[in-house]
């Protein structure tokens, strides 16, 4: 697959060198452009149409965390590539999903790129194709408390479960709702181990009602019902990986 991506860094032999790298090493990506910083980079990232940017943290006019924080809804992938291991944990908190130390180690680039390339990959198998978990149908039951008994909910007709402080909200293919006092954490560990998925902190899904996902930095997924639920981009991955 290939890749769109630009190089955001200051200084022009670490462009080069990196250029160089991409070219000789990592063939599926395309540099579309450069910038020396961070203006620039907010310049090309709005113009172009972006699957990864390879992003120094210190530069001219801004940071790496400045660029990332005025665009709204990202879609593209980030690396970022620094001399400074001291915002490994910013990084992470800005969803990079690599962060390569310089000088540029050619095994790790490859990595980087090869991470970046799967995702992506799923991206478009769900943005394009017919999602097709690759988990079985769900034929289970699980109970949910009442103030007199219990219920019994068959698993396949969740749709989603959303959190609500210690309480949970079951939807139901049916239309309807159930509000349970118990954590969405539980119902994580109880239902995950079939055909649901964590996809943000307050949602729990069932990803055979998953019917489309649109990308973002996170992506959002629509349900069978028309729902619309956020995916958070640190769970983006993992969501990813229930399908083919």
């Amino acid at each position: 697959m290939k890749l769109n991506a630009i190089i955001v860094e200051d200084e022009e032999t670490s462009r080069i060198i990196l250029k160089n790298y991409l070219s000789k090493y990592c063939p599926n990506v395309n540099v579309v452009d450069e910038a020396a910083n961070a203006e620039d980079a907010l310049t090309l990232i709005r113009k172009h149409s972006l699957d990864v940017v390879f992003l120094d943290v210190e530069m001219p006019y801004g940071n790496a965390f400045d660029v990332l924080d005025k665009i709204d809804d990202r879609t593209f992938e980030t690396i970022f590539v620094t001399a400074y291991n001291d915002y490994a944990l910013e990084a992470l908190n800005a969803h990079a999903s690599y962060y390569l130390m310089k000088p540029i180690s050619i095994d790790e680039l490859i990595k980087a790129v090869a991470y970046v390339t799967d995702i992506k990959t799923k991206e478009n198998v769900l943005q394009d194709e017919i999602l097709v978990p690759k988990v079985n149908p769900i034929d289970t039951k699980i109970t949910i408390p009442l103030q007199d008994g219990f219920e019994v909910i068959e698993t396949a007709n969740i749709l989603f479960c959303k959190a609500d402080d210690n309480y949970t909200e079951i939807y139901l293919n049916t239309n309807k709702k159930k509000v349970v006092s118990k954590t969405l954490k539980y119902f994580e560990e109880t239902l995950c181990s079939t055909s649901f998925a964590r996809i943000h902190k307050s949602y729990v899904v069932n990803v055979n009602e998953v019917v489309r996902y649109v990308k973002g930095k996170g992506g959002r997924v629509i349900l069978t019902n028309g729902k619309e639920i956020m995916v958070s981009a640190s769970k983006k991955a993992q969501f990813l990986s229930y399908f083919k």
